[in-house]
């Protein structure tokens, strides 16, 4: 289950963050994470609601934008919706494609309250 390891990374950032910005309570997190990014959902929802406990992230709104995966054939150059890594291009049927959308895995911001 590498979702804990994943939400210990954000819970880091976030208090790195905070600690920078001299503030106590992160009222907000907003997240983007990639349908191709092999993150199971439910397994990380359930780390989340386990590992913020006493910290900086506990009563935080948290916001996750899910992106949709997007690819390019390096074959034809056509670009596609991507549901799975291994995909073959709808237009040639070729399997070389580069993923361009989907497997991103970050924190796109903060909301931090100095009190």
């Amino acid at each position: 289950m590498h979702e804990l390891s994943i939400v210990m990374s954000i819970i880091d950032i976030a208090q790195q963050q905070a600690a920078k910005a001299s503030a106590t309570i992160v009222e907000e997190i907003e997240m983007d994470i990639g349908c191709l990014s092999t993150v199971e959902m439910n397994a990380f929802e359930f780390a989340w609601q386990q590992a913020v406990k006493q910290t900086v992230l506990e009563n935080t709104v948290t916001r996750i934008n899910r992106i949709a995966g997007k690819g390019k054939c390096l074959d034809c150059e056509n670009i596609f919706s991507l549901e799975n890594l291994y995909d073959a291009c709808p237009d040639c049927k070729g399997y070389l494609v580069d993923v361009i959308e989907g497997k991103e895995l970050r924190v796109k911001s903060l909301v931090v309250t100095r009190k």
